[in-house]
């Protein structure tokens, strides 16, 4: 995938999950339609951990019904770095298991950032992240 398309209102709700959940990171999916980003699910992260993320199999199971029930695809995963780094760990890679986009969200200096990354092949690369005021 080239690039990922989310709304200014899907990222301030990916945005206000991970904020919620400090000093743990947090977690969810992405689903839609070609690279534009239709719905986020959030889902509980069961390793509890501040630096790591483990989605609860039944919520994501369920989330994965409902996005074949709606005829979406899944895009991407989220999840939050709520003290960095701003890019993907080494873990993020190893535990890499869908190729979709991977958003990372990073708190540095009070304010979250979003990156969007695709990991393949025990590597990364950065792809853009583009915010549209568009539903």
């Amino acid at each position: 995938m080239q690039s990922l398309t989310i709304t200014n209102e899907q990222l301030n709700t990916m945005i206000a999950h991970v904020d919620s959940q400090l000093p743990l990171e947090a977690c969810g999916l992405l689903a839609g339609r070609g690279s534009r980003v239709e719905s986020v699910i959030e889902v509980t992260n069961r390793a509890q951990s501040p630096v790591r993320y483990v989605m609860d199999p039944i919520e994501q199971l369920k989330a994965f019904e409902w996005i074949d029930s709606q005829g979406l695809e899944l895009l991407g995963i989220f999840h939050s770095h709520p003290t960095g780094p701003e890019t993907i760990s080494p873990t993020d890679i190893a535990d890499s298991a869908y190729l979709v986009v991977h958003v990372v969200l990073s708190r540095m200096h009070g304010e979250w950032r979003a990156r969007a990354f695709w990991i393949e092949d025990e590597g990364h690369r950065e792809v853009p992240l583009e915010v549209s005021n568009q539903g």
